[in-house]
């Protein structure tokens, strides 16, 4: 397999040029909103998630909802906790939004980014790896970009007002209720407000013991106005307030034990998002999104409090003439955090910046040869406050610390027409990240070993990325299958607890290549899918990074490289619906990861704290999910899913894995995923 990557890659090498460009529109429900053309480059493995696959399988958290991936995956069987991996690297590496506004930053390193409502969303779009300028900034290992529900979703073009009435039961282990009003102010305006709320108790595993630690309360408000303000005009303005709370270990991503303590805390996020759009003519398709996001998280062993305030805006237009098509425009965005003692002034604090200018073109060269070209300048700013650690009475720091560096990120890419039904497509993507604000938690980590370094230094060289990528697809009446090979290598990645002259550093280069393969069959009863993933993730760590050995290539893992990535074992997903009649849907998914066997500890190995190096197996496992629905009526939907239906005993290998085997290491386990979950539901549509 190593040596067939290899080969793929120079192939893709030399044909010098990105991966496939596809050209996919999307129809909003509403005739007052347009359709939404989105163009990817590069795109050896995107992923379009509709709100009916989420409701199918009663999508209940970030693993459900990417459940129809082999490529992407999460890690972590506790809501809180869970992270985001595409091709083995972690959602740190991603542009996610929702609505338009980037999720950002990192509260606390042993949990997740991003909380979602799985109800909520009407569609998720995933682009694997490095791709347009329209991306947006940092987005070097690839976007997600997550869309809520409107009013003009779920009501009918006929109807002024409407509502929804959901009850869920999972028997392993939880409820959730949620409601949701929706309404016409207007003929072309209209309002959404949505609640729910999420009780979940223990879990328990495969083996039927308790997963301790992974009961929490979640609730969410959202509201949503949206429609046309005018002649051309359209305005969507929405509000989401989510709060979590629950008892977790000190780190919610590992297992607990039953006699581990665990400390109450409470996870907050608030967000306000402005989408705003003036259609008037093919040269002037403007777009504007503005959005604020507060987000906090309190309590663990320290009872800490971490703060984060984004500020951003993305303003583009679209022309178009001929056969070309330009989006261009400008972003910015601004993050802060702050952190401390709960109910003490705050002890660190550090604020970043990006500003954006990009342009994206598509040309059609022929009627068979399809151009994608583009460029992103960004400019990212960082500084380190000045504040006083209450507790040691010093400087948090010497002196402020500040960075500036500017990026200039190229892409190009190629999709060519062999017939009617074969297509090649060939893609290269650059992207550029400068330092951003840090986690939440560990912004003093210096200051536990008595160091006097900076946060970050003078030296401190950007993360830039290049990704290569090259597909083949074959599509015709009700086949679809498609062949990729992608390599994406990510220079001088960033991190901290790593010897260097800061705390953060730049530790090496980050190299994610592998294959995928798609195939798909859609009938007029019946659907099936065919999905396999092979990803390798290794760091070619810097010369002087480990004083004990040289290393040439280390494969990633969720523990020794928290932040940057996990290796996974080659993925197998089958999937089949069938539509037993027009009221009638039953579907099953099985998902098959491949045992790996990775060593690790090294940074371990070279402060002392162990005498070799570990190697662990992360052994393999089969999960099914099986679903059936009944729309009873036009106003009632009954719905069963069972996620783990063979009751199988493992853990996810996008979680940390188990270093129970060596001496110092035995708390350093990931939790366990769930076992049997019978999960029934009723929608009641007034």
């Amino acid at each position: 397999m190593e040596l067939f990557l290899k080969n793929l890659t120079l192939i893709g090498a030399a044909c010098a040029l990105s991966s496939g460009l596809t050209f996919a529109a999307t129809q909003e429900t509403s005739h007052t909103e347009s359709i939404e053309k989105i163009s990817v480059v590069g795109a050896a493995s995107n992923l379009v998630i509709t709100a009916e696959d989420l409701e199918q399988f009663q999508a209940n958290d970030l693993a459900d909802i990417f459940r129809t991936s082999p490529s992407v995956s999460v890690g972590g069987s506790v809501g809180l906790a869970q992270k985001i991996y595409i091709r083995g690297l972690e959602d740190s590496f991603l542009n996610v939004t929702v609505d338009g506004a980037q999720q950002t930053s990192t509260l606390f390193h042993h949990i997740g980014r991003v909380t979602l409502d799985p109800d909520l969303l009407k569609q998720i779009d995933v682009q694997a790896g490095a791709g347009e300028a329209t991306s947006g900034p940092g987005a070097i290992g690839g976007s997600i970009r997550f869309k809520t529900k409107s009013a003009h979703d779920l009501l009918a073009e006929e109807e002024q007002f409407g509502g929804r009435l959901k009850a869920s039961y999972f028997s392993n282990d939880g409820t959730r209720l949620s409601g949701s009003l929706y309404g016409k102010l207007s003929d072309s305006w209209g309002l959404l407000g949505y609640y729910s709320t999420l009780d979940n108790n223990n879990m328990e595993n495969g083996d039927g013991d308790k997963i301790f630690g992974s009961a929490s309360d979640q609730d969410l408000f959202f509201l949503k106005g949206s429609g046309n303000i005018g002649e051309h005009h359209y305005l969507s303005l929405s509000v989401e307030k989510r709060e979590e709370e629950g008892e977790f270990s000190s780190r919610p991503n590992w297992a607990v034990a039953a006699d581990d303590a665990l400390y109450p805390s409470h996870g907050e996020r608030e967000t306000y998002v402005a989408n705003y759009r003036f259609d008037y003519d093919t040269m002037v398709n403007l777009e504007a999104t503005v959005y604020q996001t507060e987000s906090s998280f309190n309590g663990g062993r320290f009872d800490w409090l971490a703060d984060i305030t984004t500020f951003g805006l993305d303003i583009r237009n679209t022309s178009e003439f001929a056969s070309h098509k330009f989006v261009y425009g400008i972003d910015y965005r601004s993050d802060d955090v702050s952190s401390g003692p709960v109910g003490s002034a705050a002890e660190n604090k550090e604020e970043s910046t990006v500003l954006g200018i990009y342009g994206q073109g598509y040309s059609d060269i022929t009627a068979e040869l399809l151009l994608s070209y583009g460029v992103r300048f960004d400019n990212y700013t960082f500084d380190q406050s000045v504040l006083l650690d209450e507790y040691y009475g010093t400087p948090v720091t010497d002196s402020e610390v500040s960075l500036d560096d500017n990026e200039v990120s190229l892409n190009v890419g190629l999709s060519y027409s062999v017939n009617e039904a074969w297509s090649l497509g060939l893609g290269y993507a650059q992207a550029a990240r400068g330092k951003e604000i840090g986690d939440g938690f560990t912004l003093d980590e210096f200051l536990w070993d008595g160091s006097d370094i900076p946060v970050v230094a003078d030296d401190l060289m950007p993360e830039t990325v290049v990704n290569l990528e090259a597909s083949i697809e074959y599509s015709l009446d009700s086949i679809n299958a498609k062949f990729s090979v992608f390599n994406s290598i990510i220079d001088d990645v960033i991190t901290s607890g790593y010897e260097g002259n800061g705390l953060y550093n730049n530790i090496g280069d980050l190299e994610s290549k592998g294959v995928e393969f798609e195939i798909a069959y859609q009938g007029k009863e019946l659907e099936l899918f065919l999905g396999f993933s092979s990803v390798s993730t290794e760091l070619a760590p810097r010369g002087d990074l480990y004083s004990n050995a040289a290393y040439s290539a280390i494969d990633i893992n969720g523990y020794e490289f928290v932040g940057l990535g996990n290796s996974r074992g080659d993925t197998w997903l089958v999937g089949l619906n069938y539509y037993v009649s027009d009221d009638i849907t039953v579907g099953a998914n099985v998902t098959y990861v491949d045992s790996l066997s990775i060593e690790t500890l090294h940074q371990a190995l070279d402060f002392g704290w162990t005498d070799s190096l570990y190697r662990f197996t992360k052994p393999s496992y089969t999960k099914v999910d099986a679903f059936a629905e009944w729309d009873v009526s036009n106003n009632v939907l009954l719905n069963i899913a069972i996620s783990n239906l063979l009751n199988e005993q493992y853990i996810d290998h996008s979680s940390v894995a188990d270093y129970g085997g060596v001496d110092g290491f035995g708390g350093v386990v990931g939790p366990d995923e769930a076992g049997r979950d019978i999960r029934l539901s009723i929608t009641f549509d007034f």
